[in-house]
């Protein structure tokens, strides 16, 4: 699946994108593995709360599934102005 990270996310793991292999069952599960595999991660999801996830651009929590899942999106909240 296609791993997209935005803002400070994206600053923390130095990359925009990536197409990550997964077991995972659900969206923290893939953050567990992402978090374990190098310092760069781990501090990018240090914090969940911090953070928002979308799957196939549709806003979810960490909770939710991953099964037939094409795109996870990482970023920090919006606010807005």
């Amino acid at each position: 699946m296609d791993v997209l990270y935005f803002a400070w996310v994206r600053e923390r793991i130095g990359i925009p994108r990536e197409k990550v292999e997964t077991q995972a069952a659900t969206v923290a599960d893939l953050v567990e593995e992402l978090r374990a595999r190098e310092p760069r991660y781990a501090a990018a999801f240090a914090d969940l709360s911090a953070l928002r996830v979308a799957l196939d651009q549709e806003l979810t929590e960490f909770d939710a599934p991953l099964a037939g899942v094409r795109e996870v999106a990482f970023f920090p909240p919006m606010t807005g102005g």
